[in-house]
């Protein structure tokens, strides 16, 4: 098996954890990343900062390319010329905002489902040994997790204890008829294109389902990074805009380091076309409300809301990962972050970054 793992969306949140993690175990890192997150969000973001320190940090073991998964043949001419070098493959890169996806359908779905069988099939043509981890999102699930049987309580919605699903939702609920929001049915396309690659082309394929992913490299923009953008709003005294359920919506979180530490994981003992639902669980989940709580808290200000009644189409009223399986396979991982210890740190590491 080859020393070079390709990370697409190399510079992003996800991109750049995997990128230090993958170079500290002594691999060879080439990033593939042409900042179209500054092109769907603006100058809040880009992803240009995040390079620069990579590229500062890493040295010689990170190698960039600033193409476009877009680009077919650009592609399959890096992967033909890195070959059996190969030894992983991951693909972070996508368009990632429900409300985005709707100004340019043609744009989300070119990014997220043809970028992915772009990747793909540069992986299957010149490293198909070569594990492909896939970040896709519980948004595959559309909005059947509104029709659960949620008790409203002081600060969130929950779910009885006695729930099947009161522990997280695993991979046996259903992906169809529901609304999915357009980004949302772009995940799907990509989600299951990697599993039938690895089913039909005996790939070590894995999707992974994450709920919240976040940590100190997120780019906090209004339209994506919950908790990164609700840490910049209040360390910035920006106003923060909550969208239907009462504020009580909840969300579990996952640190970017945990997640990658999943994919480590999955490299050292691969599985074909498998899907795992990835999040901060029990462990690590929060309301909206209790996120402002949280960042006062740390940050001694006070945020500035205002409440619209009107939830986005397609948002989750409650979404707790079941990450049971992936225990199941993995029994050496575990969770390390929870939602007051991710707040933190993007705390301490904005300080001269995100200024009132």
């Amino acid at each position: 098996m080859g020393s070079v793992v390709v990370i697409t969306g190399s510079a992003g949140l996800i991109g750049s954890e995997s990128v230090r993690h993958f170079a500290g175990l002594g691999m060879d890192v080439v990033g593939v990343d042409n900042d179209m997150r500054g092109y769907f969000f603006g100058a809040d973001g880009s992803t240009k900062w995040n390079l620069e320190r990579l590229t500062k940090e890493i040295g010689d073991r990170y190698t960039h390319h600033s193409l476009d998964i877009r680009d077919r043949e650009g592609l399959d001419q890096l992967f033909a010329k890195l070959g059996k070098n190969i030894g992983l493959v991951i693909h972070a890169a996508a368009q990632p905002s429900h409300d985005w996806a709707a100004r340019e359908p043609f744009t989300d779905f070119d990014v997220n489902a043809v970028g992915t069988i772009n990747m793909l099939e540069a992986t299957r043509r010149h490293a198909i040994e070569a594990p492909f981890i896939f970040t896709s999102t519980n948004k595959v699930y559309g909005d059947t997790p509104n029709s659960l049987p949620l008790v409203e309580q002081e600060t969130r919605w929950e779910l009885p204890e006695d729930h099947k699903w009161y522990g997280g939702i695993d991979e046996t609920m259903s992906i169809d008829s529901s609304m999915h929001s357009v980004f949302g049915a772009s995940k799907v396309a990509a989600d299951v294109m990697v599993q039938e690659y690895g089913r039909y082309f005996d790939m070590p394929t894995s999707v992974f389902r994450g709920g919240t992913l976040t940590g100190p490299g997120h780019s906090a923009a209004e339209l994506h990074g919950f908790l990164a953008y609700v840490m910049r709003c209040v360390m910035e005294g920006r106003l923060y805009k909550i969208y239907g359920y009462k504020g009580k919506m909840v969300r579990d979180a996952i640190h970017s380091h945990d997640l990658v530490s999943a994919f480590e994981a999955f490299f050292r003992a691969p599985r074909v076309a498998e899907i795992y639902n990835m999040g901060g669980g029990r462990f690590s989940n929060c309301s909206h409300i209790e996120a402002f709580a949280i960042a006062e808290e740390i940050t001694g200000r006070e945020a500035r809301t205002e409440y619209v009644d009107e939830n986005r189409m397609g948002d989750h009223q409650w979404w707790i990962s079941g990450t049971g399986r992936f225990e199941e396979h993995f029994p050496d991982w575990k969770l390390t972050y929870d939602v007051p210890a991710i707040l933190r740190e993007m705390y301490e590491a904005n300080q001269d970054v995100w200024k009132a």
